[in-house]
């Protein structure tokens, strides 16, 4: 299976919708895509919603955990959200979940950057 990724804007909150498959086979793709769109400077923080996301490997959380050092160094916030059974095992493994905020929803995820819907 393929992963689709859809970006959306909000405010200064880059939303990241994937659903899918994150591993070594799409892992460079999502992060030359999402390093431009933050380098193009129009976002602060980040939002990544997992619902659609069945499967990540390694190569996945290293995007993750990649994109949230650069946000941060950027003097930005990340949140996850929709965060799939699967998935949020092996968040919890890796221990991701000490580091940014897991929210249920993005509407929440945005309530947690502050951002009004």
């Amino acid at each position: 299976m393929n992963l689709q990724m859809e970006m959306e804007k909000h405010r200064e909150t880059l939303i990241v919708r994937l659903s899918g498959e994150l591993d070594h086979h799409t892992a460079d793709s999502v992060r030359m895509q999402l390093d431009e769109e933050i380098a193009r400077g129009r976002c602060r923080d980040l939002v990544f919603s997992l619902k659609g996301l069945q499967f990540m490997d390694s190569s996945g959380l290293g995007v993750i955990l990649g994109r949230y050092k650069l946000i941060k160094q950027k003097g930005g916030r990340m949140v996850i959200c929709d965060v799939t059974p699967s998935v949020f095992r092996l968040f919890e493994m890796s221990g991701l979940f000490k580091i940014m905020p897991v929210v249920d929803n993005e509407g929440a995820a945005l309530s947690e950057l502050e951002v009004a819907l």
